[in-house]
């Protein structure tokens, strides 16, 4: 096998999300080519590049943004937000303002943080190294929806909350996760209507995004997580069904179709940090 490229693997991505070009949160920080043994993790820094070389590794993929541009940038990609709330019909201009506290939080972070920290590390050790976030979310939150339409589709009644929950334990990242799907703002007993899950955004939107989605027809909205300060705000102003499945089992959904995409080409796959 001659192996692939750092770009081939962003590339691989990509057309598994049906994307175009690398979105603000995924970059390639070391390029690399015939790379035939990669590391890959959710969270990468210093540590895990060292681990990798140790271990033979020529190459080394994170999921989450590790610095660069990725987490420069990374406020860029809450706009998704906006698209998938204009999908489930909330008007545009609402869902714009839903997210100016996110995007502005997110911008603020960007601009503290050490953003050359692993990248730096991975220069000094010569190991090609990238992070592919959202089109991984991407393919997992269309998978999440396959799965909710498929099982609700059978049940011959109106659909309840209990009955999202076991449509995505049809997913084995789910059924097999130490987590359990939470259901934090409303009931398991209740019926669901429309559902909005809402992943590969960056991150979740919290409870004004949430709030969006309740107040536009769409009552249940499912996040792969959320802080505790934005469900008490939920409780406190909304009626609707937040579910909350799980971070790292819902990242599990699309990172585990592309390293199979990847193994199935001939790469040799490393699992850590979560996969």
């Amino acid at each position: 096998m001659a192996g692939l490229s750092t770009d081939e693997l962003m590339q691989v991505a990509l057309e598994m999300a049906g994307m175009s070009r690398p979105p603000a949160d995924s970059a390639i920080y070391v390029p690399g080519d015939s790379l035939r043994r990669v590391l890959f993790g959710i969270d990468i820094g210093p540590a895990e590049l060292l681990i990798a070389r140790e271990l033979g590794c020529d190459g080394v993929v994170a999921h989450h943004p590790a610095g660069g541009s990725a987490t420069l940038r990374f406020p860029e990609v809450l706009t998704r937000h906006v698209e998938l709330m204009v999908e489930h019909g909330v008007p545009r201009d609402e869902a714009r303002e839903a997210i100016k506290p996110l995007v502005f939080r997110s911008i603020l972070r960007a601009q503290a943080a050490n953003y050359d920290h692993a990248p730096s590390f991975a220069r000094l050790l010569r190991m090609p190294f990238l992070n592919i976030h959202l089109p991984l979310d991407e393919i997992g939150r269309r998978l999440m929806v396959e799965a909710i339409e498929r099982h609700t589709s059978q049940l011959g009644r109106e659909p309840l909350v209990q009955d999202v929950i076991d449509a995505l334990l049809t997913l084995p990242e789910f059924a097999g996760a130490p987590t359990r799907i939470m259901v934090p703002v409303g009931a398991v007993d209740r019926t669901v209507g429309k559902v909005a899950v809402v992943h590969g955004a960056g991150t979740n939107g919290g409870a004004a995004v949430a709030k969006a989605y309740f107040a536009h027809g769409v009552p249940t909205v499912v996040y792969i997580h959320v802080a505790p300060e934005e469900v008490e705000r939920l409780r406190a102003e909304s009626d609707g069904n937040l579910i909350v499945a799980g971070h790292i089992a819902a990242d599990l959904v699309g990172i585990n179709r592309y390293v199979g995409e990847l193994e199935a080409r001939g790469l040799e796959v490393i699992r850590a940090s979560g996969l």
